[in-house]
């Protein structure tokens, strides 16, 4: 996993969101990939084998077997508001997500026709979530228990993937309890008892494998679904210090020092911040103190969050994310109930920020997230955004994991490498490998990081290995933000990485992936482009040491769809000495 090496630790008696501890990188410090290109080993395969076919056995059924619960002992509030669009679809008898739809009469699971993530958001029940936003409880109720009456038809007896995923499971427990009105009002007690019997049998299902869920969302989902379930199934408190110290335990290999999750992706940050809000309000309808982790896990993840949030109040694209929508992020903050600063910088979570008046600029200065951990990661290292309040400037194009279904599969994939990303390429290569079966392999092993505030602004110098291997160069990239946010300026260098090796002259590419609605003009000396704000500002790009061109580019939006922009391009070919590129954003008006 990614590790800082030597570097200072925090006080932890001293406050989450403290920037004079928590906000300190020494000078040539090294951020390392450690095993980042191995994924699961071939026992690790064979024992998560294993463990999926010994769920079809009768000793597997036995342990699923327990008392039938008669009700729930305390119903939850859902903390947090659905989407309108999928809520109103419901109404009309559709359930949709992210451009795929299918007619719930029609539904047939047995035989699943969708996508993975139409998959996992029919499964996991979060479009209880979306339906309670927009209808009563009378115009509600029928729609969820014909879905829930499928559901139990296709799966309540049947123990497979994906139905009985343990992070599924954890989802739906959650969501099953939070909106219990919705799916526990009938009169039919057989329904009834078959709804309350297959939620006690999935908590057994999961109690005996959340740990063996990747460190993570998907773990976090896992373990509060156990939790959950303890606390709202009657029979469960005995075992309530257990079940919560290895959510305790879960939390700490799944949250980095600084709060950061270790897949880093900005959306299973979001997606814990949630979690454990959601898991929070099952102790309050217990009226039950919650456990010291769960307070503690968001106060260290919301500053983490924060700080890659742009101007308009959303989250930047990174690991195959996107934003969200400002109005949702706002009342996922509300509802965590944690009120911090953004953290300016991170170790392990790896994301830099600049903040200077309306400016802000967030950079990615760690290795990616290691293959067993994370599917669907991107080679993103040393990659920028930069914004101007609520004006994208720069970006990457994000949506790898997020995009709507009809998006060309090849584009998805194109979505996670490095010409994704507003950084430096070689040899029109990624930094860090992209394998088939979605994880990362070789590359980025190892991110040199140096940061420094003066009262002339704030500079970020940072190197990695990625070409190291196939091309003999080290690339660096220096930022310097000034203290007024008016000026933006970098410099890319690809320097040998070894006197050893004879290298050749090679083509490298920068990459600005510019944010939605910005005009370019660029300038007849090739060197400079104005850029026009939706908003009707002003700033000018200037470089030296390569060529500039104007090309298209896409960047996906918090609904998932591709949007058409522009991107700046600075091409050159490095000699064997290394080459050296300048450049600048800076305020024009």
């Amino acid at each position: 996993m990614v590790r800082s090496r030597d570097l200072p630790q925090p006080d932890p008696s001293a406050p989450l969101g403290d920037d004079a501890l928590r906000d300190s990188i020494d000078e040539g410090k090294r951020l390392v990939r450690l095993g980042g290109d191995k994924g699961l080993s071939l026992a690790e395969r064979l024992s998560e084998r294993f463990h999926r076919l010994t769920w079809s056995t009768p000793i597997h059924g036995m342990r699923l077997k327990g008392r039938h619960p008669l009700k729930l002992t305390a119903v939850p509030d859902d903390p947090f508001l659905g989407d309108v669009k999928r809520g109103k679809a419901l109404l009309e008898g559709t359930l949709t997500f992210r451009g795929e739809s299918r007619e719930i009469a029609a539904l047939d699971l047995a035989k699943p026709d969708f996508s993975r993530g139409f998959s996992e958001y029919l499964h996991s029940f979060a479009w209880l979530r979306d339906l309670s936003t927009v209808a009563t409880r009378a115009q509600a109720t029928p729609i969820a228990e014909a879905l829930m009456r499928k559901w139990l038809a296709a799966h309540a007896e049947k123990v497979s993937e994906p139905a009985w995923r343990a992070d599924l499971w954890g989802r739906r427990i959650l969501f099953w309890t939070a909106h219990a009105p919705l799916i526990l009002s009938s009169a039919d007690l057989v329904y009834r008892s078959s709804v309350l019997n297959t939620l006690a049998r999935g908590a057994r299902h999961i109690d005996r494998g959340a740990e063996k869920v990747a460190p993570g969302a998907p773990r976090i989902a896992a373990l509060c679904g156990v939790v959950a379930a303890g606390l709202l199934i009657a029979g469960g408190d005995p075992r309530r210090g257990a079940v919560e110290a290895a959510l305790a335990k879960g939390l700490a290999v799944s949250i980095f020092e600084d709060g950061g999750n270790v897949a880093r992706s900005p959306s299973a940050q979001v997606d814990m911040v949630m979690l454990l809000t959601a898991l929070r309000e099952v102790y309050d309808a217990r009226q039950i103190e919650a456990p010291a982790c769960i307070a503690s896990a968001l106060a260290s993840l919301m500053p983490a969050l924060l700080g890659i949030c742009h101007g308009d109040r959303d989250v930047s694209s990174w690991q195959g994310g996107g934003p969200i929508g400002a109005e949702a992020l706002d009342q996922i903050i509300a509802a965590s109930g944690v009120r911090t600063r953004p953290l300016r910088q991170a170790r392990d979570w790896g994301y830099q920020r600049l903040a200077a008046g309306t400016v802000v600029a967030i950079v990615d200065a760690a290795p990616p997230p290691i293959a067993r951990l994370v599917e669907g990661g991107c080679a993103s290292t040393l990659a920028f955004e930069l914004s101007e309040g609520p004006n994208r400037i720069v970006v990457n194009c994000g949506g790898a994991r997020t995009g709507i279904v009809q998006l060309p599969p090849a584009l998805s994939e194109g979505l996670r490498t490095t010409a994704a990303h507003s950084t430096l390429i070689v040899g029109d290569s990624n930094s860090t490998a992209i394998h088939a079966d979605g994880t990362l392999g070789r590359g980025v092993g190892e991110v040199e990081l140096a940061r420094q505030e003066s009262d002339a602004g704030s500079r970020i110098e940072a190197s990695h290995d990625g070409y190291a291997r196939r091309f003999g160069f080290l690339h660096r990239r220096q930022m310097t933000l000034t203290r007024d946010g008016a000026e933006l300026r970098g410099e890319d260098m690809l320097l040998p990485a070894s006197k050893r090796r004879k290298l050749t002259a090679t083509g490298f590419a920068i990459r600005f992936h510019l944010g939605l609605g910005i005009q370019v003009s660029p300038t007849a000396d090739g060197l400079a482009a104005l850029l026009r704000l939706p908003g009707g500002g002003l700033w000018q790009f200037r470089c030296r040491g390569g060529t500039l061109a104007v090309e298209e580019s896409v960047w996906i939006d918090a609904e998932g769809r591709p949007r058409a922009t522009m991107q700046l391009v600075v091409t050159g070919e490095s000699p064997a000495g290394g080459a050296n590129v300048s450049w600048a954003f800076k305020r024009a008006g």
